[in-house]
């Protein structure tokens, strides 16, 4: 692979981890504060904790959906204006 090539890929990964890291965050968040509550009430569901991750974690999806496709349609001018 040239560097060229590697230089594409390494941009690739940082876009996309630049672009999942909040959403992330927020079934990171949410994880952590129904863990607790779980440990605190010893309610232990699997689906308790399950749930409301994937509900955040589209909440933010959807509420960063427009800079998302921000960085997505730049990072594809940079890749094919050159």
């Amino acid at each position: 692979m040239s560097t060229e090539g590697l230089d594409i890929a390494r941009e690739a990964l940082l876009v996309a981890l630049w672009i999942s890291t909040p959403i992330l965050i927020a079934g990171l968040v949410v994880g952590l504060v129904v863990s607790i509550a779980q440990a605190v009430t010893q309610i232990q569901e699997q689906t308790l904790s399950f749930v409301p991750k994937i509900a955040a974690m589209i909440l933010v999806a959807v509420a960063l959906l427009g800079w998302i496709a921000t960085q997505m349609v730049a990072f594809a001018e940079r890749m094919f204006v050159g």
